[in-house]
This record gives structure tokens, sequence and C-alpha cells, in this order.
């Protein structure tokens, strides 16, 4: 993955929000601006003055976490901006067809801009193209539209905004150094294989060990928990003095620390996982897990919403903006959770910033 620029202010992590319930989508319309939802979606909106949009959203399964506290990111800032939003998901964190589908069903409508949150590189590549046709503003979040696909497509994104997944790998790979400073072998559990969120993860904890710890084996496990708690109990099976796992996602890593646990041996082998879900968090605390590099779908969710609003007003967007990490560990990991689903330290906003 590219490096990613960082313009903008300074902001405290929040965008004035609180209490927020990570819930699941449902049917039927909170909206007050006279617009309902597409079917299967949900809606939010607020009568503020200076509302923009109508704005859709199409995101990853809301059967994980961290895609639902994205969903909830982007109801609480289209609330607060007085925007109203229709969000659909797909129906499983593989479901491609399924969420290119429903990409193509909120295009025919009258939106004024897109969020779009893509389970692979090219799903919604030619669904992007049907709104570029029209000139409708495309802001990706979290997982990037594949360059060259897109680029054969004339699908036009107005800005990126994600986790730099090399980086957060390669924090991984630093803590699992720190964390067997006399070295050994280490497993990596990634998503779907060839995903290149997965792969840029992976690639940046190899880039991020030290010279005494080396990768034993590389498996993938769908993102899916029980996947991997079979995957790392084969794993452990064959290689008995394997000293870690890395999980390219929490989901993951708490499938690997239950295969561990099963194994009888939580805390002699370390666990580091990536993304920031409050029951890895919660793992973090109680010992099954060592450490997660926590990004925050939340934050980059209500600045996907920013983002449309800042386009729909004329503003001229960054091309990328990378979103907040943080490694939590068990000295850290309380305030974490205090903090969840927001970090616990400030970060850049730059569409804060286009928005005044």
């Amino acid at each position: 993955m590219a490096s990613i620029t960082r313009p903008g202010r300074r902001a405290i992590a929040a965008l004035g929000i609180t209490g927020v319930a990570l819930s699941l989508a449902a049917c039927g319309s909170d909206d007050t601006s006279g617009s309902s939802p597409a079917a299967g979606g949900t809606s939010a909106a607020s009568g503020a003055s200076g509302s923009t949009g109508p704005v859709g959203a199409v995101i990853k399964g809301l059967d994980n976490p961290f895609f639902q506290a994205m969903e909830s990111g982007i109801k609480e800032a289209a609330s607060t901006g007085g925007t109203q939003v229709t969000i659909q998901a797909a129906n499983s964190i593989t479901d491609t067809s399924g969420q290119a589908d429903k990409l193509s069903g909120l295009a025919g409508q009258d939106f004024g801009c897109f969020i779009i949150n893509p389970i692979s590189g090219t799903n919604l590549v030619q669904g992007i193209a049907q709104l570029s046709a029209k000139d409708v503003p495309i802001v990706n979040i979290d997982s990037p539209i594949d360059a060259a696909a897109a680029q054969a497509a004339s699908a036009k994104i107005s800005t990126y905004i994600g986790t730099d997944n090399v980086e957060a790998g390669t924090l991984a790979g630093k803590q699992m150094s720190t964390l067997l400073p006399g070295g050994g072998e280490v497993a990596l559990i990634g998503g779907i294989s060839g995903d290149a969120t997965s792969g840029a993860r992976l690639e940046g904890f190899q880039k991020g060990l030290g010279s005494g710890v080396t990768v034993a084996q590389t498996v993938a496990a769908d993102w899916d928990r029980q996947t991997a708690l079979t995957k790392a109990t084969d794993i452990m099976a064959a290689k008995p003095d394997i000293k870690g796992f890395f999980a390219a996602n929490d989901d993951m890593g708490l499938g690997v620390a239950r295969a561990i646990a099963n194994a009888g041996k939580t805390g002699q082998i370390k666990v580091i996982s990536v993304d920031g879900n409050k029951d890895a968090f919660e793992a973090v605390k109680s010992g099954g897990i060592d450490a997660v590099v926590a990004q925050y779908p939340f934050v980059i969710g209500s600045m996907g919403l920013e983002a449309c609003r800042a386009a729909m007003a004329g503003k001229t967007l960054p091309e990328n903006v990378k979103a907040p990490v943080q490694v939590v560990t068990k000295e850290n990991v309380d305030k974490a959770l205090s903090a969840a689903p927001k970090p616990g330290e400030s970060y850049d906003d730059p569409f804060a910033a286009l928005l005044k």
C-alpha cells in the first residue's frame, strides 16, 4: 500500500459523539427529510440546519463487529451533520456479488455522494463506474479499490480513508519481537487468500520482525474465528515449539486464542491481532491475546460521512487520509476500553477542517 498523506487539523478523538450503540442493520427509517431508505438498509438523519445529502453507503457484512462500529460511525456523523444516509451491508464478509448488487440498486437513486467499503478490490468497480459517469463523488473507506481495475473501468474515487495496513502489520511485528526477546518461530493467520488488506498486514508484520523471530507458516482463515481456531490447532499439532501467532483481524485472533487455551498454553504462545474490537480488548485484559493493533472503524465511518458532506459542498478532498492506529497491551487496555469506539488519543481529521 502506498504511503498516505495526513493533511488537516488535529482533532480530539470525538466529533461530538457519545454513547454509540453498535447495532445490526434493520429495515425502516428514522429520517426526517422525507426520503425513504432503500429496502433492507438503515437510515439516519437529523433536522439540523445545513443538511446536505442524501448519502448512500455500501459496507461489508454486519456479522463482524468491526463493520457494526463502522456503520455506527457513519450514522452518528450523519446525525451530527444533519445529513440523511442510507446504509446497505453485504450479507457476510465474503458476499462479493451480493454487495455489488446492493450498490447497483442504490446507484439508480438520487444520492449526492456514496461511501463504499468493498469486500474485494474489484467487486464494486462496475457500480462505481456507473456512478462516476454521473459525476457522483465516491468516498472509499477501509479497503481500497484496485487502482488498475478502477482506471480501466473509468471508476473514479474522490478520496480514500483507511488504515495503512502495512504500517499496522509492522507495529504488530515489532511488538511480537518485543514479546519474544529470545526469538522463535511464529505462524501467520491471514484473511481471504489474495485479499489486499490481509496481504498488506502480513507483509508489514514480517517487515517489523527482529532477526531472531522467523515465520514458520502462513495460512488463510477467511477472516473467520472458527476457521482460525481449526488452523491454529493444526499448526500447534504440527509445530509444538511454535512461539506466537499473528492474526490479520481480531475475530481470527480470538479463534487462535481459543485454540491456545484448549491446548492449555495460554500465556506460553503469544497472540497479536489487528482491528480493535471490544471483545479483543477484553481478551488482552484477561491475557488471552497479548496485543491488538487497534484501528478505529467508528472513526473511519465518521470521516467517510464527513468527506461526503465536504464533497457535496464543493470542497477539494485530500487523495488519501490515514486513519488512526494504536498498539493496545495490558498496560493501556483500560484506557482503550473506556474510550472505545474512539481512540484515547488525538488524531488528524482533515474533513472536520473542510466543513468549518
